[in-house]
């Protein structure tokens, strides 16, 4: 058995939306979904919140995630990536005599995130062992069929090779959905924290997926999250 650890990453300085991570979200504080879902996986052994923020770390305790010690201030800023976090975690980790084979980075704001998700991330981790497991989308659009736009205001096709072609016709691509990441800590040591290749994706339906930058995605993430429910969708 494999040791596993969730690492739900909220630091308190959000600038677009005070108190981002913390913020009520279709009645409870938006954290508090991540945390659920950590905890409804059944398959970490510590659902675990990094903060620099004390206001957080209470909340976050009331919830049931464990809090041992606070994020470092050269990890609380604009700068620090999710890899540097989770790398000071496994190293705080490692020095009250705890090691972890996996880390899952799940981020605060993610209420259409579910423990089914997260099992199935984890088992693509145990199951080919790459370094990373990412969350990805399908491009709702293909994006060969892209414009651009001149300073003039004209619009061209950036790749006029494929205008006469069929969308269907052409190949799928994808991006990085957020939400979250299954690291493998081995290889995440070994490579210093960049990760560039040996990843392998977990395909999430686009309604899973929301960007939560401004105060108009969080009410379209929690329309979302409504219609959702009330429908009974699959996701709940």
């Amino acid at each position: 058995m494999k040791n596993r650890i969730v690492v739900i990453t909220a630091r308190g300085g959000s600038k677009r939306i005070p108190k981002k991570n913390i913020k009520e979200f279709c009645g409870e504080p938006i954290i508090a979904y991540a945390i659920k879902a950590a905890k409804e996986s059944h398959i970490f052994d510590e659902v675990m919140v990094s903060t620099d923020s004390k206001e957080i770390a209470e909340i976050a305790q009331r919830y049931g995630a464990a809090v041992p010690f606070m994020r470092s201030k050269k990890n609380a800023d604009d700068y620090a990536t999710t890899e540097d976090v989770i790398m000071e975690v496994v190293d705080n980790y490692r020095r009250i005599g705890k090691e972890y084979d996996y880390v899952c980075c799940l981020y605060p704001t993610t209420p259409f995130i579910t423990g089914d998700i997260l099992n199935r991330a984890m088992q693509i981790m145990e199951d080919k062992k790459p370094s990373v497991v990412i969350p990805v989308v399908q491009f709702s659009y293909p994006p060969q069929r892209c414009f651009i736009i001149d300073e003039d205001g004209y619009a061209k096709f950036k790749y006029p090779q494929y205008v006469k072609t069929r969308s269907q016709d052409l190949e799928k691509e994808y991006h990085d959905a957020g939400q979250f990441y299954v690291y493998n800590v081995e290889k995440l040591f070994e490579k210093k924290g960049i990760i560039e290749d040996d990843f392998i994706p977990i395909v999430l339906p686009e309604i899973c997926v929301q960007d939560i930058d401004t105060l108009d995605d969080w009410k379209m993430a929690e329309l979302k999250y409504q219609v959702l429910k009330e429908q009974k969708h699959g996701l709940y």
